[in-house]
């Protein structure tokens, strides 16, 4: 679907919200902090906002953010784990703002991390950028997931291929999803103004995962580091506009 002017100036407010809660968890993440204590300061920044998360209650989820620790992909349920130093932690949040959404996601190491570490989060972020890249009219919505894939396996690492992004507007979650790799067609072609969600997966080891029995972390199935990026990303005449920066 594509969004007009002011339902774009409404996902740019959301996805300011976004990148504040960001910057407030990043400066809050340090060893001897528990996640429920970032969650605590991300509900924050709703509230003074005015605006609500688009994560807690989603399917029963009970917070604002979710925040995944070293082997953790994604969907980690914030609570009395306590970050220590040499620890990565990736936080994904999201915001509503007049009935429109904005997610973005983020891994952050704690103190000093290993330079294993250092390079995934460096090469996942990077892989997240070459996929934005492609997000120019005309071209095709799986060019980014190749563009993701090329990336990230070109450093030796692989993609989760269960957990992808997706198009983004007045919910969370809507179609087209947009893949971390190529899936063999090319999708869509991209037009001005499609809004999607780009997030990155991407594990030091094999791309299998796991699910803990909450039912909500995913681990990967090997017990080696992940790391998880994303935006939310317009189409525009020109080029890609990330919606979920500081304003």
């Amino acid at each position: 679907m594509r969004r007009n002017r002011d339902e774009i100036a409404k996902m740019r407010r959301a996805g300011r919200v976004v990148a504040e809660m960001h910057e407030v968890t990043r400066l809050a993440a340090r060893p001897g902090v528990t996640t429920a204590d970032l969650d605590k300061v991300a509900r924050e920044v709703l509230e003074r906002r005015h605006a609500r998360s688009n994560f807690l209650g989603y399917h029963g989820f009970p917070a604002v953010i979710c925040a995944s620790p070293n082997d953790m992909i994604v969907h980690g349920i914030p609570g009395d784990y306590r970050l220590e130093e040499g620890d990565i932690i990736s936080i994904d949040c999201g915001a509503i703002i007049e009935g429109y959404h904005g997610d973005a996601a983020y891994t952050m190491g704690i103190g000093e991390i290993s330079s294993e570490a250092e390079k995934l989060l460096r090469v996942t972020e990077d892989s997240l950028r070459a996929g934005i890249d492609q997000m120019v009219e005309g071209r095709r919505l799986h060019d980014i997931g190749l563009a993701v894939q090329t990336v990230a396996e070109g450093a030796g690492y692989s993609v989760v291929r269960e957990y992808v992004g997706h198009a983004i507007g007045t919910r969370m979650h809507e179609e087209p999803q947009v893949p971390n790799y190529w899936p063999g067609t090319p999708g869509p072609k991209l037009k001005e103004g499609m809004v999607f969600a780009v997030e990155p997966m991407v594990n030091a080891g094999g791309p299998e995962t796991r699910t803990l029995p909450d039912g909500w972390g995913v681990v990967t199935a090997d017990g080696r580091l992940s790391a998880h990026f994303e935006h939310t990303i317009v189409v525009t005449d020109d080029g890609p506009e990330v919606l979920t920066v500081p304003g």
